[in-house]
C-alpha cells in the first residue's frame, strides 16, 4: 500500500510540523510558519476561553497562504474539562487538522471526519497505534525518546519501522530533529515527515521569556532531564537549579496516591493543573522556580533565531 505524503496530506512545501508546545506555540509561529512552507500546530489548551481560542482559528484562517496548513493539539482524556467544547468549535470553524494526545481519539475522529478535518494521533507504542488505527485516524504522531516534553520510550528507527510494519497509516515522526540530515534520516527509515518542537522555543517569535529562549541556547542536550514532577507523567526539562533542587522524583505520598486505582484518576488531574501552573509561570516570568520544558533537539540551537530561519535550517 502506498501511504501519502505529509506535503500532499497537508498541502505544504516541506514535510514538516511545528509541534504543538503547551505555552509556546501561538498564531505568530503559525504564521511566519505557514509562510515558510510548513504546517503549525497550537495546543487549544494555550487559551482560557472558547472566544480565544476562535478568534486564534480566524487569524489563522486570514493569514494561511498556498504552501502552509495549521492545526490544533486536544487532550482528549478526563484531565481536560474542555475538551469537548474545544472540539466543537475546531469542527465548526473548520481547521485543516487535530492532533490528539493523552487518551482515545475515538470522538475526535468521529466529529472531525464528518467536516473534513484531517486527524494525527500520538502513539508512543503499536499497540495503541493499532487501536487509533481502527478508529479511523489519518496518520500517526509516532513520539520517540528523543521527543522533549512527554517523550515515548523506543528510538525513532525502532518505532517508525515497527508503525510501518505493522499499520496502514503514514507515519510522522516526533523527536531528534533539528537539523537537515536529522530530518533526512527520518525520512529513510520510513517517515513521511516531522513534528518538531523544541528548535522552535528559541524562535524571535514563541510566546515564552527572553530566558527561557536563552536556556535553549545555553543549555544543551546533556543538560536535558525526565521529572515526574510536573504532571506525574515523565516530562523532559532542562535541568536547571530550580529542577535540581527539588528534583525529578515523585515523592513517597504521590507515588502512593497514583498506585491507589479509585484515586488515581483525581491525583493526576490535580498533579497536572499544578505542574501546568508551574510550567506557566516558568514561561512567563523571571523567578528562581524555572521550569522550562525542552528536548535534546536544543544541542543545535545556537542563536535565537525567526521561525523561517529554523524552517530553512531543517528543511532546506
Amino acid at each position: 500500500m502506498i501511504k501519502p505524503t505529509l506535503t500532499s496530506l497537508l498541502q505544504i512545501k516541506y514535510p514538516l510540523i511545528m509541534a504543538p508546545m503547551f505555552l509556546v506555540s501561538n498564531t505568530k509561529m503559525v504564521i511566519e510558519g505557514m509562510k515558510s512552507g510548513v504546517a503549525g500546530c497550537i495546543p487549544a489548551l494555550n487559551y482560557r476561553t472558547l472566544e480565544e481560542l476562535r478568534d486564534s482559528i480566524k487569524e489563522l484562517q486570514q493569514a494561511k497562504v498556498a504552501g502552509g496548513s495549521f492545526g490544533y493539539n486536544l487532550i482528549v482524556n478526563k484531565s481536560n474539562i474542555k475538551y469537548k467544547d474545544q472540539l466543537a468549535v475546531l469542527c465548526q470553524e473548520k481547521v485543516d487538522f487535530i492532533i490528539t494526545s493523552l487518551g482515545s481519539p475515538e470522538e475526535t475522529i468521529a466529529a472531525a471526519h464528518k467536516v473534513g478535518i484531517k486527524v494525527f494521533c500520538d502513539v508512543t507504542d503499536l499497540a495503541f497505534a493499532q487501536k487509533v488505527a481502527a478508529l479511523g485516524a489519518d496518520a500517526l504522531i509516532a513520539v520517540n525518546n528523543q521527543a522533549g516534553g512527554h517523550r515515548g520510550n523506543r528510538s525513532p528507527e525502532e518505532l517508525i519501522k515497527e508503525l510501518n510494519q505493522n499499520t496502514d497509516l503514514p507515519v510522522i515522526s516526533a523527536g531528534g530533529v533539528s537539523t537537515k540530515a536529522e530530518l533526512d534520516t527520518m525520512l529513510s527509515y520510513g517517515a513521511i515527515g516531522v513534528s518538531v518542537g523544541s528548535p522552535f522555543i528559541a524562535s524571535v517569535e514563541s510566546g515564552v521569556s527572553q530566558e527561557y529562549k536563552q536556556a535553549c541556547v545555553d543549555y544543551k542536550a546533556k543538560d536535558i532531564v525526565v521529572t515526574e514532577k510536573i504532571s506525574g507523567t515523565p516530562c523532559t526539562v532542562i535541568n536547571t537549579p530550580y529542577v535540581q533542587k527539588v528534583g525529578t522524583k515523585q515523592t513517597w505520598i504521590e507515588r502512593t496516591l497514583n498506585k491507589n486505582k479509585a484515586l488515581k484518576k483525581w491525583v493526576k488531574m490535580v498533579r497536572y493543573m499544578i505542574g501546568s501552573n508551574a510550567v506557566t509561570k516558568a514561561a512567563t516570568e523571571v523567578t528562581y522556580k524555572t521550569v522550562w520544558v525542552a528536548g535534546p533537539t536544543i544541542e543545535n540551537t545556537t542563536e535565537i533565531g525567526l521561525v523561517s530561519e529554523i524552517v530553512a535550517r531543517i528543511c532546506v
